[in-house]
């Protein structure tokens, strides 16, 4: 399934791998990433309305969706390497600067974009999701499991990829189930392409959580004291309300220009509050 309207294009970003992009609109660039366990097609709503005065350009990560899968060799899905994709995807289209939207694994995705690239990011959202450090930082005590996913596919190679090969359709099902408030903003169509998308890029996925518990981590490490220097907007639902944090302190030490509010819909805001979802972004450009 791809988003009406919009064109797919298959595009190289280096060593072989190519990302397959969907993109519409003309006008200043915005980048929009999803998240897990979904494809660029989540932002089928909002994505729409962008492309009435924006170039929108939504490619699935590399390991996702239709994107090339490549066998991990370290570093092939730290952040960093898909903040590359990411320039390297806006450059095929002719743009050296643009604004960049991530949800959930694509927000660290624009994160890390934004703290290599801040000469080309004119603008950062990330919705639903704490800097990579914080997230570990917050996950402790019987409150964690909530980040079950998150230690499964922390563990070394081997074990996590037969586990949830055995049963991906349960796996990636729970968190769209449980995740969401609202089950009609996945309708049973998409569910399906977001299921039968996961159950092909199981290693990939894993890989990309991996990389969240160890190169990722040294990245940050590395850059603690680094700061988005573009204006940038956070929209989450208030895990810090039930995990006992404060989540405006902990993005106002990663953000010099913060636009943080918490969202009452589920974490699939893109699909079950587009409307909010567009006007972060159009408030977002505008500042």
């Amino acid at each position: 399934m791809h988003i009406h309207g919009f064109e797919q294009h298959r595009v190289p970003v280096g060593d072989g791998v190519e990302l397959n992009v969907a993109k519409a609109g003309t006008g200043t660039p915005v980048v929009l990433l999803h998240g897990f366990p979904q494809t660029h097609l989540m932002w089928r709503h909002v994505a729409a309305d962008l492309a009435a005065d924006h170039t929108v350009i939504a490619p699935d990560l590399r390991g996702y969706g239709d994107s090339d899968k490549p066998a991990d060799t370290g570093r092939t899905y730290a952040k960093r390497t898909m903040a590359a994709d990411v320039v390297k995807v806006a450059q095929a289209f002719g743009y050296d600067r643009f604004a960049v939207v991530g949800h959930d694994r694509g927000a660290l995705v624009a994160v890390r974009t934004g703290l290599d690239h801040p000469d080309r990011v004119t603008h950062l959202a990330a919705l639903d999701v704490l800097p990579t450090l914080d997230m570990w930082d917050v996950l402790h005590g019987t409150t964690a499991a909530i980040g079950f996913h998150l230690f499964l596919m922390a563990q070394p190679p081997g074990l996590p990829e037969r586990l949830i090969a055995a049963a991906p359709d349960d796996f990636f099902g729970h968190f769209l189930d449980v995740w969401t408030q609202d089950p009609t903003a996945i309708p049973p169509d998409v569910r399906a392409e977001y299921l039968r998308a996961s159950r092909a890029a199981v290693p990939s996925i894993v890989a990309d959580y991996r990389a969240s518990a160890t190169v990722d981590v040294e990245d940050d490490t590395a850059d603690r004291d680094t700061t988005l220097r573009m204006p940038v907007a956070v929209r989450q639902q208030d895990w810090g309300a039930f995990l006992g944090f404060d989540a405006r302190a902990i993005w106002a030490r990663q953000a010099d220009d913060l636009d943080h509010a918490t969202v009452q819909c589920g974490h699939f805001m893109a699909e079950e509050d587009p409307a909010l979802v567009v006007k972060t972004i159009r408030d977002l450009l505008a500042r």
